[in-house]
């Protein structure tokens, strides 16, 4: 096979030269800023560069050179585009996500489905750069690992529009993945950012405080109430109202998880004697983060105080500060050595009375307070595990069943009113 760098520029088109000059020089910067701004060494370095380069421009020559050669070459052809510009794209700008879950509710609805910009904190620079397009964890039908660990980057954020505001609605990857994933394969969570760095942070009956000021409380979030009525009520009727969560547990009892619009609506019903909000008082739960019930007996609905630490925050290593950020300090930041005897914190064999912090960190809540497993169950989200901001949603499938079982066509699922919806 004949190759001439000249010859080979010249089959170009002006446009896609213009686009390969681009995108050298973004590839270029890239890698000097992980020489720069990391610790990844030259050889990595030099091979996600090379890497990018040379997929480029194998799809050029495809292309340009030999796709008329080729059998079905146009449909290769468009193939090849869509995977490169699609991998470009949903990693440096923004991506397609769904809500699996009822942590969100009502703000976030089951069944949602969410564009989530890269862009607003920063485009995180793949740490498990070669993997198949499209797929996050695992292969569909063959099933394995669907990345390979050949080549590892460390974390490095691209400059970013805004940094992570209180309340704003971030995905992430799952911290305590116990799967032992990669961090950019762990699994996908989407949260409110009740606290960011620098916060204080505290529940009461409730009701979140941070720096000692009531938090806004989501105007759709809900919670979990018990109801006692001299009336029984079916899915149907709950479904008028947009209740999806509630279960019978006793004769007229019920257990609900909604929002206040949803109660102010439920309270027209006739036959309703109370509707009580659920709230756990303190512990012990040992469910509960830092899992010290007997140190801290906190529990979802009276939780903290607890500090968010920030990058440079000299922490203090004493009291109930050894528990809290023992995940920190060991898993997050990759002290190994980490270790706690008698009450005391160890650093390489050496007793430790303070930790400098060396990212950012945030707490994470789900607007869904009493069906959401969240920062107040493994606590801290670093900022190297950040993927994005939720930007709106794109479309909205009710999953069948949802109210009672009864299904629906897939029309009459769609839900209409939220299509490109704006998340806030």
């Amino acid at each position: 096979m004949k190759f001439n760098l000249k010859e080979d520029w010249n089959l170009l088109s002006r446009r896609a030269a213009i686009f390969y000059i681009v995108f050298s020089i973004i590839n270029i910067l890239t890698f000097i800023l992980l020489l720069v701004n990391t610790d990844v060494g030259i050889i990595p370095a030099l091979i996600y560069l090379v890497f990018w380069q040379v997929a480029i421009w194998v799809y050029y020559m495809f292309r340009y050179k030999f796709r008329k050669k080729t059998k079905g070459g146009e449909w290769i052809d468009a193939a090849m585009f869509a995977v490169i510009a699609a991998t470009l794209i949903r990693t440096f700008f923004i991506e397609a996500y769904q809500i699996p879950t009822q942590s969100m509710e009502k703000s976030l609805l089951r069944g949602d489905f969410l564009f989530v910009s890269k862009v607003n904190f920063g485009a995180r620079v793949p740490m498990t750069p070669i993997s198949f397009p499209f797929v996050h964890q695992d292969l569909p039908v063959v099933g394995g690992k669907a990345y390979s660990e050949a080549l590892k980057l460390p974390y490095y954020r691209l400059p970013g529009l805004e940094s992570i505001e209180n309340n704003d609605i971030v995905v992430f990857n799952y911290p305590k993945d116990d799967d032992h994933n990669p961090i950019d394969k762990k699994t996908n969570y989407i949260k409110r950012c009740v606290a960011i760095s620098g916060d204080s942070l505290k529940v009461v009956d409730g009701m979140v405080y941070v720096n000692g000021k009531k938090a806004d409380v989501a105007v759709h979030g809900q919670m979990g109430y018990t109801m006692q009525t001299s009336t029984a009520y079916g899915a149907r009727d709950f479904e008028k109202i947009d209740i999806s969560e509630v279960g019978a547990t006793g004769q007229g009892q019920y257990q609900l998880y909604m929002s206040k619009k949803n109660k102010e609506d439920l309270s027209k019903f006739p036959g309703i004697v109370d509707i009580s909000q659920k709230l756990d008082a303190q512990g012990p739960y040992r469910e509960i983060f830092p899992h010290k019930p007997m140190l801290m007996p906190w529990s979802k609905d009276n939780y903290g105080t607890i500090y968010v630490p920030k990058e440079g925050d000299v922490l203090p290593l004493t009291g109930n500060n050894i528990y809290i950020y023992q995940d920190l300090i060991k898993q997050y930041e990759g002290n190994d050595s980490y270790q706690i005897k008698d009450g005391k914190a160890y650093l390489n064999g050496v007793v430790a009375t303070e930790y400098t912090v060396k990212m950012n960190y945030y707490f994470m809540m789900g607007d869904n307070r009493h069906q959401s497993a969240d920062s107040r169950y493994w606590g801290f989200v670093p900022e190297d595990h950040i993927v994005g901001k939720a930007l709106f949603i794109w479309m909205s499938i009710e999953p069948d069943g949802m109210y009672g079982g009864r299904e629906k066509g897939i029309f009459s699922r769609i839900r209409w009113s939220r299509l490109f919806n704006r998340i806030h």
